[in-house]
């Protein structure tokens, strides 16, 4: 996810995450960056699918989709498994070997 790898992108996210639906506006208000700098990244979170843009009225709301992280996450959970059970294996050959002395 290159989209998510920048540290705005993600702290958009995270805003996101937490208070909901924002307007653009409102999500500009939380950056100390232009309007359109701020808009050219949520357009880059949209191009990637992690964020969703309805219109009410004149208001562009801004809302994170968590498909697309959620696959990330059990791809994450699979590495964090591979590497349990590389660290229990670890840990029974040096508990093994202090036994061994």
């Amino acid at each position: 996810m290159k989209a998510a790898s920048d540290p705005t992108r993600r702290a958009i996210l995270t805003l996101l995450t937490q208070h909901g639906p924002l307007k653009v506006t409102e999500i500009h208000a939380r950056f100390d960056l232009s309007l359109n700098a701020v808009s050219k990244h949520i357009k880059v979170l949209e191009r990637a699918g992690l964020v969703q843009r309805r219109t009410e009225w004149r208001d562009h709301l801004i809302d994170v989709d968590m498909a697309p992280l959620a696959q990330v996450d059990r791809w994450f959970g699979e590495l964090r498994s591979i590497w349990d059970l590389r660290l229990e294996a670890l840990d029974h050959l040096m508990t093994k070997g202090d036994h061994d002395d």
